[in-house]
């Protein structure tokens, strides 16, 4: 995870001159190529160009020497300390301690604020970064297997969300795992989400996202949503979202050996521990197998080498025939949830301009 982010990362005040990247294509199904917007950053220093140069970075290339170094790093750390858990609680809670105490080292650069929220069963915190639009929110739903991680885990990644997106951020701290279940995160969620339609959000002006396991809680949560007749978000955002959890996509045997983070006989395990007693076609507890139609327009993200890569396109591709407005990015060689680490890898700074590009696309 990353620690002290660079503050040149968000986009530099429209009065300083200086050059901006060029305007990205279409990066799938979703609105016309010619009536896309893009978000240009301008850079007047080196370091504000170093930044710009990585916003610019498309899907599709191989990934950097960053990226490539990252890889290596985290697979000898994070999914080493991971696969060397023992399974059961005492495995999770050994990680889950190991988040905490990584999170008291995330710090954020000058402008960014902090701001708990109390939400009943659980909590959240604001993440403000510059003056965003009040009117506007993104509800950030974290990663971590719905066994660790949080807000303060998290700080790096919404500071810069707000501030690629121009909107606070409310970044959920749902119960986990061991002592909570993933039905009571979903429950969160809902609360979470009503809670801003009672402090007076428009549905049009909320966006919800999330990774991993946050991405699986993004849609459960859309599909939660439909199911209690409450207006849907205008839009929605899944970086690698681990859809299924049985594990059936091909990737998880086919990339089991390229993933640096996710050990794929761990992620396995984990998921039918969460489905014993439950029955697996529960569109809450399998996303990737419920009825999409209805849904806001959706990002998907995700790396080529990961094992989520196929649920990721599964969950892309059955949004497509259900006629949902859908875009899917595909990067070459990175981590699972790759922006994450974006203070060490420069595609993860591009990848913020891309939610970004898509958000005013979907007119979110």
């Amino acid at each position: 995870m990353p620690s002290a982010p660079e503050a040149a990362s968000g986009p530099a005040p429209a009065s300083e001159p200086g050059p901006a990247p060029a305007p990205a294509p279409a990066s799938g199904p979703g609105p016309a190529a010619a009536g896309r917007r893009t978000v240009r950053p301008v850079a007047a220093t080196r370091a504000q160009r170093a930044v710009a140069r990585a916003l610019a970075l498309e899907p599709g290339g191989p990934p950097s020497l960053q990226a490539r170094v990252a890889n290596k790093v985290i697979r000898a750390t994070i999914r080493a300390f991971w696969e060397l858990s023992p399974r059961g609680d005492a495995g999770l809670l050994r990680v889950q301690r190991a988040g905490n105490l990584l999170g008291y080292a995330q710090g954020a650069p000058r402008g960014v604020t902090f701001a708990p929220e109390h939400l009943g069963m659980c909590t959240a915190e604001w993440v403000r970064a510059g003056v965003p639009d009040e009117d506007k929110v993104f509800l950030y739903l974290h990663g971590g297997g719905y066994f660790f991680g949080g807000p303060r885990l998290y700080r790096p990644f919404n500071w810069r969300l707000s501030a690629a997106t121009g909107r606070p951020v409310l970044s959920l701290d749902y119960r986990l795992a061991p002592q909570h279940t993933p039905a009571d995160a979903l429950e969160d969620a809902v609360t979470a989400y009503t809670f801003l339609l009672e402090r007076g959000h428009k549905p049009k002006n909320i966006v919800i996202g999330g990774d991993s396991a946050g991405g699986h809680l993004t849609m459960a949560l859309l599909l939660a949503l439909k199911q209690r007749e409450l207006p849907l978000p205008a839009a929605a955002v899944c970086l690698s979202p681990w859809v299924d959890f049985l594990c059936q996509a091909e990737s998880h045997r086919t990339n089991a050996r390229t993933d640096c983070l996710l050990p794929a006989k761990k992620i396995s395990w984990l998921g039918h521990a969460y489905l014993d007693g439950k029955p697996e076609d529960d569109p809450l507890y399998a996303p990737a197998r419920a009825n999409l139609s209805g849904m806001p327009p959706l990002l998907f993200v995700a790396s080529s080498t990961e094992i989520l890569r196929d649920d990721t396109r599964d969950a892309h591709e059955r949004a497509l025939a259900a006629g949902v407005d859908s875009v899917y990015q595909e990067w070459n060689g990175l981590s699972h949830v790759f922006p994450v680490f974006s203070d060490y890898v420069p595609e993860g700074k591009a990848a913020f301009r891309h939610i970004a590009e898509f958000l005013a696309n979907a007119g979110a």
